[in-house]
């Protein structure tokens, strides 16, 4: 039997579980925080990678807004940064540790194995043997579980000759070997980039025509851009632009979209591209780069990996095959959850359908972070979203004003 009753559990310590609880301990709830604090980025993201979006847009919430990254550097004795920063992730998980130290002290550092749900309760079962019963279960999971991996990979992941980035937190395993990375994205960008300067013989594989890189900030602060600049392309969180604006300051205005709308802007807002800095590091850098290719299956050859490519090359032998192909939500992808649990949640293509607070069509259960993205737009995909996702949390659970 459950050893103790909540109000409110939050599952996952990363910058979107930290967020929420503590702006619902600002509104006086009571809760218990599961989770590793920023385990997902330390475990699950290579080292030597930077975060895409700028320093001001960084900023895990908290409700007195005491706690950014400019306040972390502050503390630490740093000195002040632009948005012509790139944010290193050792940085931004010392300040996520921080962030948890100063605001979320109570944070508990134990996993949640099993959700169950009977009769309005959640029963949680922890890694410790301990069982909790709660009226309501906020998941801030994070993007592990949803990496996704092509089908036409899956005899060579089965093989151990194919991974996410997600599987990885140093590519420098991979020195000396010949690796593929398939996509043209950010992480895929970045991880040829790291994995080429490690000394892995690397070759970037993606389906556009050309490969595409984000520009430097006009400025490194927002209000020294020229003003007729400002007007055309006001700046956002997400970069200067009217559409980007309103991702960013009328998130709840986006689950209102039609299904498939929103997920093809989600899909496609500010990608597939790479940051401005990561031009330098890919072209011309040694990188064997391969557009307007489409891997079409994928076969061991010996300890290797044979890629047939639709394409003018047509066939690549590799060592390995790095699919930095992005994230994809699916509650069903959810082990955590009860499978009964699961299926009750109503969904979009794969993601939670989602109410005004974050709440699905379980009654008390809540997502977070990049499962909220289907219903509330791109920005639930960075760390500035955490403030309208905290707030709108944790205003439905105890009531009072929302974002």
């Amino acid at each position: 039997m459950p050893t103790q009753y909540l109000p409110v559990a939050v599952v996952g310590a990363g910058p979107y579980g930290l967020a929420t609880a503590a702006h619902l301990k600002a509104r006086g709830a009571a809760l218990r925080v599961f989770g590793e604090p920023m385990d997902g980025w330390r475990t699950h993201m290579p080292a030597g990678m930077f975060l895409k979006s700028t320093p001001r847009a960084s900023s895990i919430s908290d409700p007195a807004e005491r706690h950014r990254l400019a306040d972390f550097r502050r503390w630490r004795g740093l000195p002040p940064i632009n948005d012509r920063y790139p944010v290193p992730i050792a940085e931004f998980i010392d300040y996520g540790e921080w962030f948890q130290q100063s605001c979320v002290p109570e944070v508990e550092r134990s996993a949640v194995r099993h959700i169950g749900y009977d009769r309005g309760v959640f029963r949680l079962r922890l890694d410790t043997g301990e069982e909790v019963a709660s009226r309501a279960a906020v998941l801030a999971t994070g993007l592990r579980p949803f990496a996704h991996v092509p089908a036409e990979l899956a005899a060579a992941r089965e093989a151990g000759l194919a991974s996410h980035p997600a599987e990885h937190a140093d590519l420098g395993v991979f020195a000396g070997r010949r690796v593929a990375v398939i996509g043209a994205g950010q992480s895929a960008l970045e991880s040829a980039a790291l994995l080429h300067e490690a000394g892995a013989d690397t070759t970037l594989l993606a389906r556009t025509d050309r490969l595409l890189f984000g520009s430097a900030p006009e400025a490194g602060l927002p209000g020294a851009r020229p003003l007729a600049a400002r007007a055309r392309h006001p700046g956002s969180d997400l970069g200067p632009g009217w559409n980007l604006l309103s991702y960013c300051r009328a998130p709840w205005a986006f689950r209102h979209l039609p299904d498939g709308v929103r997920a093809q802007r989600v899909r496609t807002v500010l990608g597939p591209a790479g940051a401005w800095w990561l031009r330098e590091r890919v072209e011309g850098s040694g990188i064997l780069l391969l557009t307007g290719h489409t891997v079409e299956s994928a076969r061991e050859n010996g300890g290797s990996v044979r890629l047939r490519i639709r394409g003018r090359t047509g066939e690549l032998e590799v060592d390995h095959v790095l699919a930095a192909t992005g994230y994809r939500v699916d509650v069903d992808r959810l082990d955590v959850l009860d499978q009964g649990l699961r299926r009750a949640v109503r969904t979009a293509q794969g993601a939670p359908r989602l109410s005004n607070g974050f709440e699905s069509s379980v009654p008390g259960l809540y997502f977070t972070g990049l499962a909220a993205a289907n219903s509330f737009g791109p920005v639930l995909r960075f760390v500035c979203g955490t403030g309208f996702a905290a707030r709108r949390v944790s205003a439905a659970l105890v009531g009072g004003p929302r974002a």
